[in-house]
């Protein structure tokens, strides 16, 4: 019996689960409602027709997928093999609209919204949606407002150099398809909230933990952090990579913690650095031209030159 009583003592003064052993668990309530997406966006599958010609689809409509920022176009094609239609959900690029033929395949036009291999497509054009393996309908250049850029080809066609939006570049096979144009939505991030009932509907959406109490605002039994008659973690937020679960709170595994202390300084020394670097290379190149100057004019006088270029 005194047994059981202690097992109860140590049950009943244990902490809570804290914050994120609840969300690695997998739990319901963290995990994004799914049910009402309306699909996911991907492009034709790669055939024949696309490899040596080109299909044409039309946008039939404009729609909004739940817990996406972008809105999908739904574009009807007619089966190149078939008699029947088609129905994909693409990415929406800037400026498509309903009625709007779209083209895909290696033939097609360079317009915006038409779906070619970047092997085909410019330098220096703005794409989106990007493959990155030939085939796999799209995976990379997929939010509001993003787009890559092609930057070049190599010499035998079969590789492409993009830039993605992270600014990362890339080469892909030449064969992997884009969409001409960049990613409709643009901006969207920067629209001011204004109203907390809006914060709480985007959260909601995304079923992430809003609004965010700090650790050190909660009661002992809740956080590591709390507790005590002012807000303050009573301990150092540095911890080890190899602590367990509930504990695991605060700057793990950190390198260095504080401030950087003298950062403006140390900039401006080394901007001064490249200025004085900067000044050498243009007096070394002047002077270069000047001796050449010396060589094909006799009378030149090289002293008074260089005096007056000092002194500037």
């Amino acid at each position: 019996m005194n047994i059981n009583i202690k097992i109860q003592n140590i049950f009943l003064n244990m902490g809570k689960r804290i914050r994120t052993q609840r969300k690695g668990k997998s739990n319901s309530v963290f995990k994004a409602h799914q049910n009402q997406r309306v699909g996911s966006p991907q492009y034709r599958h790669l055939d024949y027709a696309e490899r040596h010609g080109y299909v044409r689809g039309v946008i039939s409509e404009i729609i909004h997928d739940p817990g996406r920022g972008a809105p999908l176009a739904k574009v009807e094609f007619n089966d190149p093999y078939k008699y029947k239609k088609q129905t994909k959900l693409f990415i929406a690029p800037e400026g498509a609209y309903t009625g709007q033929y779209i083209y895909c395949g290696a033939k097609a036009q360079l317009a915006t919204g038409n779906v070619l291999p970047i092997g085909s497509i410019p330098e220096g054009t703005v794409v989106c949606n990007l493959e990155e393996h030939p085939g796999d309908k799209g995976a990379l250049g997929r939010a509001t407002g993003c787009y890559a850029t092609i930057i070049g080809h190599s010499d035998d066609g079969a590789q492409t150099r993009v830039r993605l939006p992270s600014g990362t570049r890339k080469t892909l096979s030449s064969l992997c398809r884009a969409t001409v144009g960049l990613i409709s939505g643009g901006g969207r991030t920067e629209k001011p909230i204004l109203k907390a009932g809006r914060q709480f509907h985007k959260y909601r959406r995304l079923r992430k933990v809003w609004p965010r109490v700090r650790g050190v605002a909660m009661n002992p039994v809740d956080h590591p952090h709390g507790g005590g008659n002012q807000q303050h973690i009573g301990h150092p937020s540095t911890l080890s990579r190899y602590a367990p679960p509930g504990q695991k709170v605060g700057l793990v595994a950190a390198r260095r913690s504080g401030l950087l202390r003298g950062g403006a300084q140390l900039k401006q020394m080394d901007e001064d650095l490249a200025a004085q670097q900067a000044k050498k290379c243009i007096f070394y190149l002047l002077l270069y031209n000047i001796r050449n100057l010396q060589m094909h004019y006799s009378h030149f006088n090289e002293k008074q030159v260089i005096i007056k270029i000092k002194n500037k």
